[in-house]
């Protein structure tokens, strides 16, 4: 595969960057301020590391103006580096070309409805009323079943499953081993013994959502589990039957998420914290990692609950501390 190359002039141009040196240098990769060489662009968003204009080997930086000022080589200046480097570096990604079309190998239903356009990877299936859309990509290995819709330019990397009624919008990227569509933990006790309750909803999945490697999302009791969109998703992540993420939303890697509870918009969940169910939790809202949040949160903020780890001694003697509150009368 060919190495993109692009002038520090074209990307200002594509990206509305301010431009400050020579716009006819090439750029054939991204790299950090202490890997980059003559012929990579680097980037500083964090002043941490300010320290390392001075060594760096980058042939030109993402920066803002204010650290532009110590830096006397060429420059793409903005006001977040981070989100601006993101998109540059995206050029850079290698990405494998498929063609159109169903692999020799692949297993669709007779009632199934795949587009011109779209790829079905090898020894993929696709289930009964399904229907792939135009520009889609179904790796290798992934098993949709049935009455799942997989939106225009959607890509299942490989080992997707979508168990049944599973709507994914547009242009939504989901990596392998993740499952949607499973049942919900649906259970009734009678007379000592566990009924199962049918989960007879779906998955919605809305537009540009990312879901991580072995993430699940149980379809709903009666109505749908709902993503909305520009949801990103991290791996080992578990989100049951009945919830609502509000757009724009992130969650780190290994958060739970219990059944019938709505998240808002603009919020971040961190690694491993876990929610209960049936609460809502407002929009901007960062949820610390490791957190665990058993309670409506209202109003906009950062909350956490995690207590960090300490020597196992100390940890001993402020929990008997913690067990002798209850005890001491109230003075």
């Amino acid at each position: 595969m060919d190495t993109p190359t692009f002038t520090l002039g074209e990307l200002a141009q594509r990206f509305g960057l301010e431009l400050r040196g020579d716009a006819s240098r090439a750029i054939t990769g991204v790299a950090t301020l202490a890997s980059a060489n003559a012929n990579q662009l680097g980037f500083l968003a964090n002043p941490r590391y300010r320290r390392e204009l001075a060594a760096t080997r980058a042939g030109a930086l993402v920066l803002r103006a204010d650290a532009a000022a110590g830096w006397a080589g060429d420059a793409l200046v903005v006001r977040d580096p981070y989100a601006s480097f993101a998109r540059i570096a995206a050029l850079f990604e290698p990405r494998e070309p498929f063609a159109p079309g169903v692999h020799p190998s692949a297993v669709i239903a007779p009632d199934a409805v795949i587009d011109p356009d779209a790829h079905v990877g090898a020894h993929a299936s696709v289930g009964a009323r399904s229907r792939v859309l135009r520009g889609a990509r179904i790796g290798p290995g992934c098993a949709i079943g049935a009455d799942c819709v997989v939106g225009e330019e959607c890509e299942l990397v490989a080992r997707v499953t979508l168990v049944t009624r599973v709507r994914l919008g547009a242009r939504v990227r989901i990596h392998p081993g993740a499952v949607l569509g499973a049942d919900g933990f649906g259970l009734a006790m009678h007379e000592g013994r566990w009924i199962k309750v049918p989960q007879l909803g779906g998955v919605r999945i809305g537009d540009d959502c990312e879901i991580g490697a072995n993430t699940t999302i149980d379809r709903g009791a009666l109505e749908d589990t709902v993503l909305e969109e520009d949801v990103r998703l991290d791996n080992q992540i578990q989100i049951a039957h009945n919830v609502i993420i509000g757009a724009h939303t992130a969650m780190a890697g290994c958060v739970a998420v219990a059944g019938s509870s709505r998240i808002g918009r603009y919020c971040l969940i961190g690694g491993a914290a876990g929610i209960a169910g049936h609460i809502e939790i407002a929009d901007r809202v960062t949820v610390q990692a490791m957190s665990f949040v058993t309670r409506s949160i209202t109003a906009p903020g950062v909350y956490g609950s995690a207590v960090p780890a300490r020597d196992a001694r100390a940890w001993t003697r402020t929990l008997a501390r913690l067990n002798r509150l209850d005890r001491t009368p109230a003075g």
